[in-house]
């Protein structure tokens, strides 16, 4: 039986006003279960903005306020479940569970749900979070790239956390002597250099060389005052199709509209907006590519679903195996 379990939000590092990283800790004398990278667990919070799903005439499904007699949104408990950031090794040492999570918004910019909530844990007041006793997902290196010797992670905002897991548990076997022969590469995308989440970790692992991991880091919106060349630009999904020797996913949607008449002016608008895929400084292009070979390699994807769509669609026209995270309603009570 699932418990309900009492933790604390120890920390809570901002990153931008939607994307934050926090750790939890359990109640003394408690520890968290044994999990794989890759996995998740359920979180609660007691007094959440709620919100109701409701479909609009053109079967739209969305998400609004729940508002009471008066007009005042509701608070509740909201339960969740997260991919884990911290890799095993770090719980087991230190006792914490770490995560990195985006602010959920409705489509009007109103923020609800349980990361309303997160998002005003203040740093130094161990702020409640209910966890629930069982990690659970099958979103792991065992379960979903046995057998093949690349590995190509994708990864949206948010959704490095089960990669991030992943390497850094990696990293830590290999410098017990435990190095595997897989080769890993990873991009991950988000708006701004300052929402890279482990961004310098993350370097440095791939600089010590202990395990064979590249890895490159894009910008959808790059600074104009100066872009750190060390990053690259564009969504990253385009930069997996400039990798992968693809034309960006405007420019393929242009010539669909061409072709079919429908949607023309919308999608050359898309494209005049979109900015071009490059790689950070130095990345060798044809070596990467190199990486690549379809036969060998499983791509992984977690993050913005849109995202997602169009990675799937990438690694389908190069016949790659893919892999990605789907989420489904937590069945926590």
């Amino acid at each position: 039986m699932v418990q309900r379990k009492t933790g604390f939000a120890v920390s809570w590092q901002s990153l931008s006003p939607i994307l934050g990283i926090f750790r939890v800790r359990p109640a003394a004398g408690s520890r968290f279960p044994e999990y794989e990278a890759g996995q998740y667990i359920a979180l609660r919070r007691e007094d959440c903005a709620l919100t109701r799903r409701v479909t609009d005439a053109g079967g739209k499904v969305r998400f609004v306020p729940d508002l009471d007699a008066t007009g005042v949104q509701r608070r509740g408990p909201v339960s969740h479940a997260y991919s884990i950031s911290s890799a095993p090794y770090e719980t087991q040492q230190e006792g914490f569970l770490e995560f990195y999570v985006v602010r959920e918004t409705d489509e009007e910019g109103r923020p609800g749900r349980l990361t309303e909530s997160l998002f005003r844990i203040e740093p130094g007041k161990d702020d409640e979070v209910i966890y629930f006793d069982r990690i659970a997902g099958d979103f792991t290196l065992a379960k979903r790239a046995a057998g093949l010797p690349h590995v190509l992670m994708v990864a949206s905002g948010s959704g490095l956390a089960p990669f991030v897991s992943m390497l850094k548990q990696l990293d830590f076997a290999a410098g017990q002597g435990r190095r595997d022969a897989t080769r890993y590469t990873l991009l991950h995308g988000n708006r701004t250099a300052e929402e890279l989440a482990y961004h310098r970790e993350l370097e440095t692992i791939a600089a010590e060389g202990r395990i064979d991991v590249a890895y490159l880091a894009t910008v959808s919106r790059p600074s104009r005052s100066g872009h750190d060349p060390s990053l690259g630009q564009g969504r990253v999904s385009n930069l997996l199709r400039l990798l992968l020797r693809m034309p960006m996913k405007e420019e393929e949607d242009l010539a669909t509209a061409e072709t079919s008449g429908n949607g023309v002016e919308a999608a050359r608008t898309a494209l005049g907006k979109a900015v071009r895929p490059t790689l950070p400084a130095g990345a060798p292009l044809d070596a990467l590519h190199e990486r690549m070979a379809p036969a060998g390699t499983v791509l992984m994807t977690c993050g913005n679903a849109s995202a997602m769509s169009d990675v799937q669609r990438a690694a389908e026209a190069r016949g790659m195996r893919f892999e990605k995270e789907d989420w489904k309603p937590t069945l926590y009570p």
